[in-house]
């Protein structure tokens, strides 16, 4: 297949123990260091706070370098967590995204739920609200993580919303999302890489949570699922999760290495890291 339609970003990009590894040093510009290698950043400090029009102006001019770079960003948690749609606040979090959308660089917003958020006539609501508030601005995408939704009338009200739905790799538990289709719901694809620590994850917590590193085969068996899904959306978006010490970034490479079949350039403390990236290195030639 065509795999031009599937882009590959991180998850952040401002994370302490990245400097050393990730960035050279102290004053490195994390984002725009950051942006040459990949193709899309997901902004998640909206889900904390709103940004402000200025934020969203900076990220715009650190980028700018790399015109085909773009963003996504997350709901803020009171609309997906709180349910509370407070006018004055709407109206602050789109005012901060505004720069971002008349660049055209954001492509998805996420809405991110909970792990109890199950499919009952009062969530339906709420999905309904957020989708009738900011489904105009881009093309929303929904992460729901309970497996009700993986019922075939969920399945369909989902895609009556016209909503993209989040795939993802992450260790299931008992109540997880975990449908077995490989068909998308929506016309654009979104999938987040969170790492596979299965059997530590209920006791995990903070930077241990995403300490994992994706082998070889194992990022193989993702990229088939998400080729099959790609194949029925217009676009594909995969965001690399797995952040503790630059593993997510050095993937996310990685994958576009896969992908392309070309090899990648790599910030230089990852291939020490970790040095199994070297066959998928330009740059390797630097530690020969």
């Amino acid at each position: 297949m065509d795999t031009s339609k599937i882009k590959v970003g991180i998850a952040g990009w401002s994370y302490a123990d990245w400097r050393g590894i990730v960035y050279p040093n102290s004053r490195t510009d994390m984002l725009s260091y950051a942006a040459q290698f990949i193709d899309a950043v997901e902004i998640n400090s909206t889900f904390y706070r709103p940004a402000m029009a200025e934020d969203s102006r900076t990220w715009l001019r650190r980028t700018q370098s790399y015109p085909d770079f773009f963003f996504t960003a997350k709901l803020h948690q009171d609309f997906t967590h709180g349910g509370i749609f407070d006018d004055a606040f709407i109206n602050a979090f789109k005012e901060g995204l505004t720069p971002l959308l008349e660049a055209g660089k954001l492509r998805h917003l996420l809405a991110q739920f909970r792990f109890d958020f199950d499919d009952r006539p009062d969530h339906r609501a709420r999905l309904e609200n957020i989708v009738e508030l900011f489904g105009e601005l881009c093309p929303l995408i929904v992460e729901v993580r309970h497996h009700s939704w993986q019922q075939p009338d969920s399945a369909a009200f989902l895609q009556a919303l016209e909503v993209g739905v989040c795939d993802r790799d992450w260790p299931v538990g008992r109540d997880s999302y975990n449908p077995k289709r490989l068909e998308p719901i929506g016309h654009y694809g979104y999938f987040r890489m969170h790492g596979r620590n299965r059997d530590q994850w209920p006791r995990l917590s903070g930077e241990q949570t995403y300490d994992y590193f994706y082998p070889p085969h194992e990022l193989e068996e993702i990229l088939q699922k998400i080729e099959t899904l790609a194949e029925k959306c217009r676009t594909y978006t995969l965001i690399a999760n797995n952040h503790y010490r630059g593993a997510e970034l050095a993937n996310a490479i990685q994958l576009k290495a896969m992908l392309t079949g070309n090899k990648q350039r790599f910030p230089e403390g990852l291939l020490v890291q970790y040095p199994d990236l070297m066959e998928y290195a330009s740059n390797a030639i630097l530690f020969r």
